[in-house]
C-alpha cells in the first residue's frame, strides 16, 4: 500500500468525522457503552466522550472555516487575469507537495 493511498484514505476518514453523523455515531457509542457495561460508566468514560464530543466540534468548525477561505481564494484566482491556473489544483496535492510548490515558489521569486 502506497503512503500517497494511505494519506488520502485518512483524509477521507477526516472529512467523515465533520459530518453531523458522527455525532450521531458517537450519541449510540455513548448510549451502548451505557446499557452493556454501566459499571465502566464513570469519570473516565464521560472524560472521554467529552474528549471525542470536543474533536467533533474542532473538525466541523476548521472544515468550515477551511471551506470558506478556499471559496475566497478560488474568486481571488478566477479575478485576477494574472494568476496562474495551476494553483487552483493544488489544493488535491499532498501535504508534502504543496511545500514542495511552495519552497520551489520562493525560489523563484525575483525579490
Amino acid at each position: 500500500m502506497s503512503s500517497k493511498y494511505l494519506r488520502r484514505k485518512l483524509t477521507n476518514i477526516g472529512l467523515l468525522t465533520r459530518h453531523p453523523v458522527a455525532f450521531a455515531i458517537l450519541a449510540a457509542y455513548s448510549a451502548a457503552w451505557w446499557t452493556f457495561d454501566p459499571a465502566t460508566f464513570d469519570f473516565h468514560a464521560v472524560a472521554v466522550l467529552g474528549t471525542w464530543l470536543m474533536t467533533l466540534f474542532i473538525q466541523r468548525a476548521a472544515h468550515r472555516d477551511t471551506q470558506a477561505v478556499q471559496a475566497k481564494l478560488d474568486e481571488l484566482l478566477r479575478a485576477n487575469d494574472n494568476a496562474r491556473t495551476e494553483l487552483s489544483a493544488l489544493d488535491n496535492k499532498t501535504a508534502g507537495e504543496i511545500a514542495e510548490h511552495r519552497k520551489q515558489a520562493r525560489l523563484d521569486d525575483p525579490q
